[in-house]
């Protein structure tokens, strides 16, 4: 069936809090945020959207009876067919709630990954998306899996037929899992080597990291002029980019464009996701970009703080700020982060979309790279021929003379590769 063929699933949005939980997200922001997760799916239409505010989680059924009652009267009126939870719902709470409403329901972990299937381009992420969706769902098994047989597009979630037996699907869902993890660690062998052949080039990995709709993927094709899908949408992008780009400056560099990153992201994802990440951890440089016309822009850049520590990104790293869409604040709010961002080193405050601000980035990207890079003269011993091949095979050697002790070798070479050799 084609794209546009898809039939279009009538969708409400629910994003459940409980009053006296201080230290939870604004629920209002949280809804919208949840709201724009459920357009990211282009065959899903949302018809309403509702803060629902609890004294307490019922354990059974997630809301108690009277809100049970009154939600199900909308929904009918509505002749919603599913409702997305923003929020973790168990498999008991999902299965009496579908039954309570003779509607499909769909957590926040769950409509994250429908997201991440629909997006998912390279063979790596395909496998890794769908691998993350099975080991998310052997533990729930709440409806048949019939999307195992699909070779693309969405996981099954939102459509699909009712309930099968445990045993069939547990097993289905093992041997597929086996099955995915062959495929899975052959196209991470090429992948690895990929990377080895980047890591001999001498030039720093610059790599775009920021929540998801931050503009990234519009700053990534400013600089570099590539055309990568960038869309006013969450997880536009969701496979890696990399392209080599010559700088204003005259400066060659590596620019990286990553998958965003969210407040709550699946444990599943961050686990099947961590060879894709880890491209920032091989970055040199890391530009963290920043929607600062949001009003939770403070809180993502907290999740991206908290992802990027659990990904081992040290704190003595180099990070860039962005402050992107300045285009969207007001004049007097964008004056007011221009002047902040002149003031504090690593801080910049630019429009991805009209190049405003976009100038003193680059050069600060060329100055931080420049440095990066240096000479020097290594002095090795005849019997550190692994050492001497190392560097040949990066391709760093500029010059080599044999002594009576070894070879004095003139290399140039980036910060990363000396920490690699120092690695030896």
């Amino acid at each position: 069936m084609l794209e546009h063929d898809k039939p279009v699933t009538r969708a409400w949005v629910l994003h459940p809090t409980i009053k006296s939980d201080k230290a939870a997200r604004d629920p209002d922001a949280a809804l919208a945020e949840g709201v724009s997760l459920a357009a990211a799916l282009p065959d899903l239409e949302v018809l309403g959207q509702d803060v629902v505010r609890l004294p307490r989680i019922h354990p059974g059924k997630l809301f108690g009876k009277g809100k049970i009652e009154e939600l199900g009267q909308r929904f009918r009126a509505a002749e919603v067919e599913l409702v997305l939870i923003d929020g973790p719902v168990s498999p008991v709470q999902q299965r009496n709630l579908e039954k309570e409403w003779d509607l499909k329901i769909l957590d926040r972990t769950s409509l994250i990954l429908e997201i991440f299937s629909d997006r998912a381009r390279t063979a790596e992420g395909v496998l890794q998306v769908e691998m993350a969706a099975l080991t998310y769902q052997r533990t729930r098994l709440v409806r048949a899996w019939t999307h195992l047989e699909r070779q693309r597009g969405g996981l099954g979630f939102v459509g699909g037929p009712g309930e099968t037996q445990i045993e069939a699907d547990r097993r289905a869902i093992d041997m597929q899992l086996n099955a995915l993890k062959k495929q899975l660690a052959k196209v991470v062998k090429t992948r690895t080597l990929h990377r080895a052949g980047r890591a001999k080039v001498p030039f720093p990995i610059v790599a775009l990291v920021g929540y998801t709709n931050a503009g990234k993927s519009t700053l990534f094709n400013r600089l570099t002029g590539a055309d990568v899908f960038a869309k006013d949408m969450l997880f536009a992008t969701l496979d890696p980019t990399m392209r080599k780009i010559l700088l204003e400056t005259g400066d060659e560099v590596i620019m990286s464009d990553t998958v965003g990153f969210i407040s709550d992201l699946p444990t599943e994802l961050v686990a099947a996701f961590r060879a894709t990440l880890e491209e920032v951890l091989d970055a040199d440089l890391i530009v963290h970009v920043r929607d600062i016309s949001h009003p939770q822009s403070d809180e993502q850049a907290e999740d991206v703080q908290t992802i990027l520590t659990t990904l081992g990104v040290a704190e003595g790293a180099t990070i860039f700020e962005v402050w992107n869409k300045i285009d969207q604040l007001s004049d007097e709010d964008r004056a007011g982060v221009i002047e902040t961002a002149e003031r504090r080193e690593n801080l910049f405050a630019l429009s991805a979309i009209t190049g405003e601000g976009q100038a003193r980035l680059v050069a600060a990207i060329a100055d931080a790279t420049r440095a990066l890079t240096n000479k020097t003269t290594l002095h090795l011993g005849f019997d550190q021929g692994r050492e001497r091949a190392w560097l040949f095979d990066q391709g760093v050697v500029i010059e080599e003379r044999a002594s009576d002790t070894g070879y004095d070798l003139d290399v140039e070479w980036s910060v990363t590769q000396e920490g690699r050799f120092g690695q030896l």
